[in-house]
């Protein structure tokens, strides 16, 4: 039990230019990704306003769905590529610095304490996050992260139920499979399963798992495992490959309607694939919602 204010610093060195940082370390859809201490918790949401006022969220959750919390605060100030500084909610001050070294960039980490845990317990907490953002930033082979958006003249439970109600969904997703279809809850923590016939007339796809549901707002699917001949196989190189692979709905309305944005894993080989398929679904979805 701390008993006064104590200031807890903590850094590491990374690998990759600080532009490349920054954008690892403030966009929503790379924050999920290694905003953790441990294996056995994850962040399957997040917000983030990156200005001077502007809020940010993370959702931080037991993997086993026994506990979360919101982290949250507020920006104090922004110094885009050098500095940040905020507010967290219980008033505790967070300033972080990035300085570039030419190929590498320097993290420092400074907070105020909270008065609940020991400061070590804080320390070694704040620094797991740190290194797991090294490890992310340094990654090598892992899959690409492709993004696509488009604005739909709808509100946000529009989108919603068009993306996810298995008729609709049946319906746009054509573009990737003429039979594409699903079996499950989309429930937050649910098994799902994504079906679809191949020209040998035999029936693949993925096993999934819901990360995060929050309605009208986000979904987060993670892949982990794959459908062959209408069987299940949950182990062996290909699945190994694939495991752990995001698929994240994100929706925001704005003065047009609701800008979705899509963000996907995928291995080099499915990038062109995608990136010809998922705008056309898009624009099928965009068709669906607005007629």
């Amino acid at each position: 039990m701390t008993t006064k204010k104590t200031t807890i610093t903590v850094k590491t060195t990374v690998g990759a230019p600080v532009e490349q940082v920054w954008e690892l370390w403030t966009t929503p859809r790379h924050i999920i990704r290694w905003n953790y201490a441990s294996d056995d918790w994850h962040t399957p949401y997040a917000e983030n306003d990156l200005r001077p006022g502007g809020r940010f969220l993370s959702r931080m959750a037991a993997k086993n769905g026994s506990a979360q919390f919101d982290f949250t605060g507020t920006y104090q100030a922004v110094d885009p590529y050098r500095l940040i500084s905020y507010l967290i909610d219980d008033g505790r001050p967070v300033q972080l610095s990035f300085v570039a070294k030419g190929e590498e960039t320097e993290i420092t980490e400074t907070f105020e304490a909270e008065q609940m845990h020991p400061v070590e317990i804080q320390q070694a907490g704040w620094q797991a996050i740190l290194d797991n953002f090294k490890k992310y930033a340094e990654a090598d082979g892992r899959p690409a992260l492709l993004h696509f958006e488009t604005t739909i003249g709808a509100n946000a439970a529009t989108v919603f139920h068009a993306l996810f109600d298995e008729k609709m969904y049946n319906e746009w997703t054509t573009v990737f499979n003429p039979t594409s279809h699903f079996k499950g809850s989309w429930k937050k923590g649910s098994k799902m399963i994504f079906l679809g016939t191949g020209q040998d007339g035999k029936e693949g796809g993925m096993i999934s798992r819901i990360r995060e549901n929050i309605p009208n707002r986000f979904v987060s699917i993670e892949h982990v495992g794959i459908i062959e001949d209408g069987k299940e196989i949950s182990s062996g190189p290909d699945v190994e490959r694939w495991a752990g692979a995001l698929e994240n709905y994100t929706l925001t309305e704005n003065n047009e309607g609701t800008l979705l944005s899509v963000d996907m894993d995928a291995f080099p080989e499915w990038a062109a694939y995608f990136s010809e398929t998922w705008p056309r679904a898009l624009e099928k979805l965009k068709t669906i919602c607005e007629r």
